[in-house]
């Protein structure tokens, strides 16, 4: 079985009027899922590179009656990346990107600076090569080397969590 946002997202314990950055949204699942989390009183900023996948997040959010979602197109490798602010959000996803991004502690130190203080990062990546429908095995980031960079940047590890049997899972907080 795949990670399961609805499921990982529940795990991570977003609470109704919480903001939230969704790092590298891809298909937006977790975005959603994110949305649906915080309700209508809270906000998730849906950020990637790639525009054609943020047009499909807008459209899947309006499909869904969710007016908190909002796309921000960004390049979250490069410094202020997200384009939001320091300290403006309460939780950053980051799932299923690590085996894309080529400078990892930059994407870290950009998670960092917009959280508040003792704000949440969920890390979601693939623990294995999964046929084809995974990552090549040469790229995936294992889950000892993906929390030695968020320590790195200035995480503090809380915890791991389940997220599929392809998926590893792992919760940070921000000092």
């Amino acid at each position: 079985m795949f990670s399961n946002p609805n499921e990982t997202i529940e795990a991570l314990g977003l609470l109704p009027a919480m903001h939230v950055a969704d790092f590298g949204a891809g298909s937006g699942f977790y975005a959603l899922a994110a949305g649906r989390a915080v309700g209508d009183r809270g906000k998730v900023f849906a950020i990637d590179i790639q525009k054609e996948l943020l047009d499909r997040i807008k459209g899947e959010a309006r499909r869904n009656k969710l007016s908190n979602v909002e796309v921000v197109w960004g390049d979250l490798e490069k410094p202020r990346g997200s384009g939001l602010r320091e300290e403006a959000v309460d939780a950053v996803l980051i799932t299923n990107i690590l085996f894309q991004v080529k400078d990892k502690i930059a994407l870290a130190r950009e998670a960092l600076r917009v959280l508040k203080p003792k704000g949440q990062l969920l890390v979601v990546d693939w623990k294995e090569s999964f046929g084809n429908l995974g990552p090549r095995p040469e790229d995936i980031t294992p889950v000892d080397t993906a929390q030695e960079i968020f320590l790195q940047a200035g995480f503090s590890f809380d915890r791991r969590i389940g997220a599929g049997a392809h998926h590893y899972g792992i919760i940070f907080k921000k000092p």
